[in-house]
């Protein structure tokens, strides 16, 4: 099998690429729901999931949990073996250097993708870690599988992501200009009140007597 991508076993039934893909899509979702990166992925040996993984840097404060790397660790778990050589890989989006390079040493035969990633691609975007000729394994891979659907799940996350962090931006500084406004209230308060006390303090020099005090019925 040719290892670029405009060559992977076209034979294989788009559907079959799009039934596993809706899967990774659906796991992609589960992520967004958590307020994480929705990237999901699974992987398949004949024709059945045997690991499943989406993003979960965020609810496990680890940097290495994104999609593949758990859905690698869960298939490895499922086989009781390392080598997935016999297993493809679905993804929502092209993978990065480092899951790029687990896909490499687990040995998975073959990687199918969503969107392309311009910014950290390693299927071709921005390298091909696939291709390097001193490796001693090269994936085969294709991209493009459900291109918008994946696309789309990202910018839409991304875009509310945005306007959260405005809405937030906004409003702070409605809150900097409430408490300025506040503050400025307050200081004509306490100019009022110092007054007040000024006055009071003329009264008991005046009557020889604390101004509370004046304030008692003699009677």
């Amino acid at each position: 099998m040719a290892n670029c991508s405009e060559k992977l076993n076209q034979d294989i039934e788009l559907s079959v690429h799009e039934k596993f893909m809706n899967e990774a899509l659906r796991l992609a979702r589960k992520a967004a729901s958590l307020d994480e990166v929705p990237i999901g992925c699974v992987i398949v040996k004949e024709n059945q999931i045997i690991g499943r993984g989406f993003n979960e840097r965020e609810v496990l404060q680890k940097s290495t949990a994104h999609s593949e790397i758990i859905a690698i660790e869960q298939a490895c778990k499922q086989t009781g073996f390392w080598r997935l050589d016999d297993c493809d890989l679905y993804v929502t989006l092209e993978p990065c250097p480092m899951c790029a390079g687990a896909i490499i040493q687990s040995r998975i035969r073959n990687v199918y993708f969503g969107a392309y990633d311009p910014k950290g691609g390693s299927c071709g975007s921005v390298v091909n870690l696939f291709e390097v000729s001193a490796y001693n394994h090269h994936p085969n891979y294709l991209g493009g599988i459900l291109e918008q659907e994946c696309g789309q799940l990202l910018s839409d996350f991304f875009r509310n992501k945005r306007k959260l962090k405005k809405a937030e931006k906004l409003k702070t500084s409605i809150k900097s200009q409430k408490d300025c406004i506040d503050s400025q209230i307050s200081e004509k308060a306490l100019i009022s009140e110092l007054a007040d006390f000024e006055q009071d303090e003329k009264g008991e020099k005046r009557n020889g007597l604390p101004s509370t005090l004046q304030e008692i019925p003699t009677n």
